[in-house]
């Protein structure tokens, strides 16, 4: 949540430009969602692969047989994608009510 707040901050004035030209609350609550999102479910992937070859380093050094079932896998990334979207609605909501006027007006 704290990297889209930082996004949303960042990119105030875009945000300005996008809804003086018309983008509705909508369009822009939308754009930080699905940001969030891929953040999100990307970082989960990298958690799933390091969890896989975690489990793979341990075959080989050990000896002890490890296996991760494809429910995990899609287990694991869906509830990334589900803690991103949770965690990015503030943000986002925050994002899409700007106004247009105050948003092009700040200085960062």
């Amino acid at each position: 949540m704290n990297i889209m707040l930082v996004s949303v901050t960042e990119r105030t004035r875009e945000i300005g430009v996008r809804k003086a030209l018309g983008a509705k609350q909508r369009d822009v609550l939308l754009q930080f969602l699905i940001e969030a999102a891929t953040m999100a479910v990307a970082g989960g992937a990298i958690g799933v692969l390091g969890g896989i070859l975690v489990g793979k380093l341990i075959t080989v050094v050990i000896g002890f047989p490890t296996s991760v079932p494809l429910w995990a896998i899609f287990l694991g990334l869906m509830l990334a994608g589900g803690v991103g979207i949770f965690f990015g609605v503030y943000p986002a909501s925050k994002a899409a009510k700007l106004d247009p006027v105050a948003a092009l007006r700040a200085e960062l």
